[in-house]
């Protein structure tokens, strides 16, 4: 048994979990019932949001592991498809290799092109905006903004810009569009289009996770999230404030 392997393997799966939006318990979980398959008698983890330590112990001999986590994305198909290996290899042995090599593929992953994630961006965007009470023309210029909003997010992305900064000028973008979009007539309510279009913004994951890892007993993991969620709401509302500020006190604008 190379416990080392095993070690790094599991805690290889945790992260890829972590970083896909995994909540915290879950990628806990994993990583011991991974370690168990393999033989393990003791395994402990500890994962927060932006670490995962894990001690595994076999025979006196103890090992241990920390991995700093970074980046933060949402791939729940990622996170199913782990979830499930973990537990295929309870009944079916894998070698640790051929184990390690099937994370790897599905750390790779098939994304979707950035032209389907465009377009359904602006879906997205131009629904919210007829649920918060907007008309057709809301919605087709709320579909528009989401799908620039997007661009340019990941556009931001990839520059490695702060998280709080990329919300903030993605929350302004669609705001001055939408004003744009209604001083041109496109939009009928300004107030509904930059509804529906900062609603892709929204950390609707990190809060769904704060609330189930705090339910979970993971208080810290669960505190770190929901602080997380608000600073990205604050983000958005600085940025979407910013300018609506300037639109109505200084140009003498309005949202309807």
């Amino acid at each position: 048994m190379d416990m080392n392997k095993i070690l790094h393997v599991a805690t290889f799966a945790g992260r890829i979990m972590l970083e896909s939006g995994a909540e915290t318990y879950r990628v806990e979980e994993t990583i011991c019932r991974i370690c168990t398959s393999y033989g393990i008698e003791i395994t402990d983890s500890f994962v927060t949001p932006t670490g995962i330590m894990v001690s595994i112990s076999n025979n006196k001999e103890t090992l241990s592991l920390i991995k700093r986590v970074n980046a933060r994305d949402v791939d729940l198909n990622k996170v199913d498809k782990i979830n499930n290996l973990s537990r295929v290899i309870q009944g079916t042995h894998i070698e640790i290799n051929d184990f390690n090599e099937q994370l790897k593929e599905i750390n790779v992953g098939d994304k979707y092109s950035l032209p389907v994630v465009l377009i359904f961006a602006g879906i997205c965007a131009g629904i919210f905006s007829t649920l918060f009470g907007g008309d057709v023309k809301d919605l087709i210029s709320a579909g528009l903004i989401g799908g620039i909003m997007k661009l340019m997010y990941k556009k931001f992305e990839l520059l490695g810009l702060n998280e709080f900064f990329i919300n903030s000028i993605s929350s302004a973008l669609a705001t001055t569009l939408a004003i744009l979009m209604f001083t041109l007539g496109m939009a009928s309510n300004v107030d509904k289009t930059v509804i529906g279009s900062i609603m892709l913004l929204v950390p609707g994951l990190s809060i769904t996770n704060a609330i189930r890892d705090i339910i979970a007993g993971d208080y810290l993991a669960g505190l770190i999230r929901a602080s997380q969620a608000v600073l990205i709401a604050v983000s958005i509302a600085v940025g979407t404030g910013a300018i609506l500020s300037i639109w109505i006190n200084m140009l003498g604008g309005s949202t309807i």
